[in-house]
C-alpha cells in the first residue's frame, strides 16, 4: 500500500569547490541509505549539494521509510545536478537493496494506491501493478523499531518469510481490497514476526470486525473496519486501550518532485 505520507527532501546546489553532499534530517542521526543514494548521484557536480529530509512516519516500523528517503533524496539531488529521473530511481533502488532497507520498496512507491509487484526490480526490468485504493487505513505503532537489516540478514527469518508468502502471487490476478487484506492477515499469522503486543492488538481488532495485520517489519499494525458497525466498535476500543492511531489514505500518485520552497 502506497500511503499519502512519506519522506520529503529539499536539495540545493552551492557551486564552487569539490563535489560533495551534506545530508541532514529531522531525526538527527545518520541515514546511511539516503546518504549513499545522494553520494552516487552527485558525481562530478562542481560544488556542495545540501539535502534535508523530513519524515512523516517513524523509521524502522515497516512503513518503507528507507525506500522513501532514498527515493526522495535521489530525485531531489538528480534535479539540482541535472541527472535523469531514471538515474535517480535506479540509484535509490540499489542503495535501499544493498543497504539492507528492503527488497523493493522503491519500485512500489513509483506509483500510488494498492501495488502488486509482479516481477522484481524497477522498470523496465520489474513490473508493478497499481490500483486505486479509496478506503482510509488505521495505522498505529505499539513498540520499538525493528531494523529491516536484522531480519533480511537472518537466513532462518528469510526461509520463514518465503514459506509464509506461499499463495501471495494470486493477489496479482485479482488485486482487490478484500484479497489484499485476507493475504496480509494470513502472511502476518504465518510469518511469526509480530511481537506479543502487535498480536494482541491485531486479534482485538479482528474480533471487532476489522481486517488487521502487521506492517512489515515493524512493531506496528494497519487495519480497516469492514463495516460501519465494525468502525463503531473499533474506534472506542482504540481510545480505551490508549492506542494512538492515525487515519491515512493511499496516495493517488507515486514519488514526485514538488514545487520549489522559497528560493
Amino acid at each position: 500500500m502506497v500511503l499519502e505520507v512519506g519522506v520529503h527532501a529539499v536539495a540545493e546546489l552551492r557551486t564552487g569547490g569539490r563535489s560533495r553532499i551534506r545530508l541532514t534530517s529531522d531525526l538527527g542521526r545518520p541515514l546511511e541509505i539516503s546518504q549513499e543514494a545522494g553520494h552516487r548521484l552527485v558525481g562530478g557536480a562542481q560544488g556542495t549539494v545540501t539535502v534535508h529530509l523530513t519524515h512523516d512516519l517513524p523509521v524502522g516500523q515497516g512503513f518503507g521509510t528507507s525506500a522513501a528517503g532514498a527515493t526522495a533524496t535521489a530525485l531531489a539531488v538528480a534535479r539540482v545536478v541535472g541527472r535523469s529521473r531514471s538515474d535517480a530511481v535506479e540509484v535509490a533502488h540499489l542503495s535501499d537493496l544493498f543497504g539492507g532497507g528492503g527488497l523493493g520498496g522503491v519500485a512500489a512507491i513509483l506509483g500510488g494506491g494498492l501495488e502488486v509487484r509482479v516481477r522484481p526490480g524497477i522498470p523496465p526490468w520489474g513490473r508493478v501493478i497499481h490500483r486505486l485504493f479509496r478506503p482510509s487505513l488505521l495505522v498505529g505503532v505499539v513498540g520499538e523499531a525493528i531494523p529491516s537489516s536484522r531480519i533480511l540478514s537472518n537466513p532462518r527469518a528469510i526461509q520463514r518469510l518465503q514459506e509464509a508468502a506461499e499463495g501471495l502471487d494470486r493477489l496479482g490476478s485479482r488485486p482487490s481490497v478484500e484479497a489484499f487484506f485476507e493475504l496480509s492477515e494470513r502472511f502476518t499469522d504465518r510469518a511469526g514476526l509480530a511481537s506479543a503486543s502487535v498480536r494482541a492488538v491485531v486479534r482485538a481488532l479482528r474480533r471487532r470486525g476489522a481486517w488487521a495485520a502487521q506492517a512489515m517489519f515493524g512493531q506496528s499494525f494497519f487495519a480497516l473496519p469492514r463495516t460501519p458497525t465494525a468502525r463503531r466498535a473499533v474506534m472506542p476500543w482504540l481510545e480505551r486501550a490508549r492506542l494512538p492511531v492515525v487515519e491515512l489514505h493511499a496516495s493517488r500518485s507515486g514519488a514526485r518532485i514538488l514545487p520549489s520552497i522559497g528560493r
